[in-house]
């Protein structure tokens, strides 16, 4: 799809933001009462469960991999059959799936405080069961709030966001049909309080007058989502807290 299609000439996107405004988030933790912590985020049309086991003891084949003093971080990315308007054969295992997961894989173990669970495993489970862009950010906000709900230590809030320029304007938090437009993309997460960035991808090529431009923009778009997190923790845990009978401050 031409970019002209995708901006209007008053500045506005295909599905009536503009270029600076994130897609609307929506969140919930402690979906499954079965996992350790678990959530559920919908980010635009683009909808993610996670679900968190763990710190517990590595099992099975993982015991190879076991390491004497750190966790072991185990994720598994995949995509349910019918969250595309193709129908997929493999929801798992397939080669962008296994791309997912190494990505997700070294994200967490640049935020999780891998050093105060030794000889331990931490399993992260993200599905997408509906695609509309961003897969893999959403896969982040999503599995960060299950971690949160797991009660495992973070440095920070892990939050991903993307960025993307079209006819001489960045945009943040791309969906889909922006994704194929063919133009160039900037996938970045980050820990939001320092401003460190854990994980950065490109696809396409950009001209390094406007790069700033879009990893400010993608960074930016990080600190936005970090607002919603953190809000979205917070009134879980005072739903939790009030149920439990328990003031909360």
């Amino acid at each position: 799809m031409a970019g002209l299609e995708l901006l209007s000439d008053q500045g506005f996107r295909i599905d009536g933001r503009k270029p600076h405004e994130l897609r609307k988030i929506e969140c919930r933790m402690g979906v499954f009462t079965q996992a350790d912590g678990s959530a559920y985020v919908e980010q635009g049309n683009t909808k993610i469960l996670a679900a968190v086991y763990g710190p517990h003891e590595v099992r099975g084949s993982m015991r190879s991999k076991l390491q004497h003093d750190k966790v072991l971080i185990n994720c598994q990315y995949s995509m349910a059959t019918f969250s595309t308007s193709e129908r997929k054969r493999r929801p798992r295992g397939d080669r962008k799936s296994q791309e997912m997961t190494m990505h997700l894989k070294q994200t967490f173990e640049a935020a999780v405080m891998i050093n105060l669970y030794p000889r331990s495993q931490i399993d992260i489970y993200v599905e997408v069961l509906q695609s509309d862009g961003g897969n893999y950010c959403a896969s982040v906000n999503a599995a960060t709030l299950a971690l949160i709900d797991a009660g495992v230590a973070l440095k920070d809030y892990v939050c991903a966001c993307s960025a993307s320029y079209i006819r001489d304007t960045q945009l943040v938090d791309i969906n889909y049909l922006e994704e194929s437009s063919g133009g160039p993309e900037i996938v970045v997460t980050t820990l939001p309080k320092s401003d460190q960035i854990v994980f950065l991808e490109m696809n396409g090529r950009i001209h390094e007058d406007n790069l700033s431009k879009v990893l400010d923009l993608a960074m930016k778009g990080c600190r936005d989502v970090y607002t919603v997190l953190d809000g979205v923790v917070r009134e879980h845990v005072t739903e939790r807290a009030s149920a439990l009978g328990i003031e909360s401050k």
